[in-house]
């Protein structure tokens, strides 16, 4: 790769080529040294790294650093205007649950919240239970993922994890006293389940490999852990939970395809849990309680975009279910809600969501909004037996705003508006739903921002999202980060691909195993509509995605490399065969449903091998790419991107630079502290405006 003789010289990774042969097809992988042997050891203790790998990583960032010295000063920029649109002192609308009412609050410079309650109705009172800011101090990274009280509002339980390895470790402390109560509880998942009786907690632990495999029990205050639960199967994914109604505690077994769920009275919550319904390969179902009736989401019997059935049953095997609500293609039932007298669901439709609330007696009103593009979604709350509902509307133009609804009246009353403490204008914007023909006839959707003003004759510049994986959708939400670009003059777009569920779950369908290539071919359908239609031209769009929107950015990367000013790849899922081929890997058997099996189906091997990224890049002019990762990420190891940069520099036919930033004390989420997460996504920002206007080019 040839460069300005100003810019700094990239690293240059040795190649050591390893010979890999499977299924009678043998590849070499120049780069494979960067996987430490003992990555394991590195996810619980990132220190352990081995030596040549760490060099090598701290080069990269080195060399991004120097590469974008002159794009700093627009980070900061970005940084303080997107931290400016933050009010630092915010709270969460108060939740009530029996004499108290619980939030998180945040104190003015602080990255993390306090977790408070108060006396139900006052305005006064508040306590303490628990203080992420205080916690997190001499830490660089710190996440609590789940945090909850006992019903008898005595104890506070909580899940943290210090390194980014999603290993938590589970506390729980007596509100009485502040002391903490038995011992932690190591290797947790991030969820856990507090038994309706207060006296025990369920919690999900990970093996070697970071996979849940296993439901154990323990009294609250403390003492031996009991298995509850034993998950064979490696490809499964383990949650718990409790019935909105509070009779059963719930454990979930899972992957993409396929579920199954048990069930523990919760009169007697130390009772070996039974199945509802054995799982059954490709049949999905969730289930809830419904005072007297369980009420069930599946796709069974052909219900592509889900349907909901009811049973009277103690145990609701299969054979008690009998339709509810009925299966209607295009109209995707998303989840549901029980409430005593009413039970909220639900939907979307077109990539548009919608509420709809029915009353025990079957009485139905729907609650929607007219904008072109929005988001809407339901909240829920600790009481079972109230009227009060919440649900949270936003568009790309309009902050967040919190609803308090109340299912009998249909009485509407706004709780909560998101403030901007910088200011914001809704009526400067302009947000718009557009479709495009992708190669196969179907219409793609496109949610774009803009400004009012912004012309449309291909000379904005614009930043192309997508995700395109599981069934995700991306909901057209508001964002105080996008806005730092479009205030610029840039055009905001989200590609709906295949592989989401914006347009259903048949829309997942049709992007996933040996329809995966729908995903890329309609992201880049998606660009050339936009360039068609005068939003953009070519060589103007910076691509952006992360995680298997990483994958999507390699991949278009590979196929149509003249459409990019810069592809932006955070935590970029691109080295798929070797992930695929890779047993001890945290998430290698439970995403063969979603990608297919390399190992044992000779099909899918060819057909992972013709779109993963790392092994598909190839001898031609790519743009400027940023790739990124964190060294303790289990989901996206921090060795895919690290492979991807040096075989993208290594084979390019261009001049464009590519760079690679890894977090050395993170994990797949990036930092944790709120303003912290911000400074990277200003890096990414930066870099995309660096990368169009040429600042590579400039020394």
């Amino acid at each position: 790769m040839n460069k300005p003789a100003s810019l700094p010289a990239p690293p240059r990774a040795p190649k050591r080529p390893h010979r890999i042969e499977q299924l009678g097809r043998v590849r070499v992988d120049d780069y494979a040294w960067m996987k430490d042997e003992n990555w394991q050891q590195v996810l619980r203790d990132p220190a352990s790294l081995r030596a040549d790998v760490r060099e090598h990583l701290e080069a990269e960032n080195a060399y991004t650093k120097a590469m974008l010295a002159g794009a700093e000063a627009l980070q900061a920029t970005l940084f303080e205007e997107m931290k400016g649109r933050i009010k630092e002192d915010d709270a969460s609308i108060p939740t009530p649950d029996g004499p108290w009412e619980y939030y998180v609050r945040y104190e003015k410079g602080a990255q993390h919240p306090r977790h408070v309650r108060r006396p139900r109705g006052r305005e006064d009172g508040e306590q303490l239970l628990l203080d992420e800011e205080a916690l997190s101090q001499g830490k660089a990274y710190f996440n609590v993922a789940a945090a909850s009280h006992s019903p008898d509002h005595a104890l506070y339980a909580w899940a943290a994890d210090e390194q980014g390895s999603e290993y938590y470790t589970i506390r729980v402390k007596d509100l009485a006293t502040g002391e903490v109560v038995g011992g932690p509880i190591e290797s947790a998942y991030g969820d856990f389940a507090i038994s309706p009786d207060g006296q025990w907690i369920f919690w999900v632990w990970r093996d070697e490999n970071a996979r849940p495999a296993k439901v154990f029990r323990r009294r609250l205050r403390g003492g031996e852990d009991a298995l509850v639960y034993e998950e064979l199967d490696e490809g499964m994914f383990l949650g718990v939970g409790v019935a909105a109604d509070d009779s059963h505690i719930l454990i979930h077994v899972g992957n993409q395809e396929t579920t199954e769920i048990w069930l523990i009275p919760a009169a007697d919550p130390t009772a070996p849990p039974v199945v509802a319904e054995l799982r059954r390969v490709g049949v999905k179902y969730e289930l809830d309680h419904w005072t007297d009736r369980w009420v069930i989401r599946t796709n069974d019997d052909g219900a592509i975009d889900f349907k909901l059935s009811v049973s009277e049953a103690a145990v609701p095997g299969k054979a008690t279910w009998r339709d509810w609500v009925i299966h209607r293609p295009g109209h995707y039932v998303t989840g549901f809600a029980t409430y005593a007298g009413y039970i909220v669901r639900a939907e979307r439709v077109d990539a548009l969501d919608r509420l709809v609330v029915t009353s025990r007696t079957g009485e139905e009103h729907i609650i929607a909004f007219p904008e072109e593009a929005y988001a809407l979604s339901l909240e829920g709350g600790y009481e079972y037996d109230t009227t009060l509902t919440r649900f949270v509307y936003q568009s790309p133009t309009t902050p967040r705003q919190w609803f308090e609804y109340d299912l009998a009246s249909r009485a509407r009353t706004l709780r909560k508006t998101q403030e901007i403490p910088s200011g914001h204008d809704p009526s400067r914007y302009l947000a718009r739903r557009i479709h495009a023909p992708a190669p196969d006839g179907e219409q793609v959707p496109i949610t774009l921002l803009m400004l009012k003003d912004t012309p449309l004759d291909g000379s904005a510049p614009v930043m192309l999202y997508g995700y395109g994986a599981y069934g995700h959708a991306l909901e057209p939400a508001f964002s105080i980060r996008n806005l730092s670009l479009v205030d610029r003059g840039w055009i905001w777009a989200v590609a709906h691909i295949r592989g989401g569920s914006d347009k259903g779950w048949g829309w997942f369908l049709d992007g996933r195993k040996a329809k995966k290539p729908n995903t890329f071919t309609d992201f880049i359908a998606c660009a050339e509509h936009l360039v068609a239609e005068g939003y953009a031209s070519t060589g103007r769009i910076a691509a952006y995605g992360g995680s298997a929107g990483g994958m999507l950015m390699g991949a278009a990367a590979n196929l149509r490399p003249d459409l990019w000013g810069a592809i932006i790849a955070a935590v970029p899922f691109v080295d798929v065969l070797n992930t695929m081929s890779d047993t001890t890997l945290p998430l290698t058997p439970p995403e063969w449903p979603e990608w297919g099996n390399p190992i044992e189906d000779a099909a899918a091997y060819d057909l992972i091998a013709g779109y993963s990224p790392y092994d598909q890049v190839s001898a031609q002019p790519y743009p400027p790419v940023l790739a990124t990762g964190g060294l303790s990420d289990p989901r996206v190891t921090y060795w895919e991107p690290s492979k991807w940069a040096a075989r993208l520099r290594e084979l390019t036919a261009g001049d464009a630079p590519i760079l690679l930033k890894i977090n050395m004390d993170a994990g797949h989420g990036g930092a944790s502290g709120r303003f912290d997460f911000l400074k990277e996504i200003a890096l990414d920002y930066a870099f995309a405006v660096w990368a169009l206007e040429g600042g590579w080019r400039k020394g």
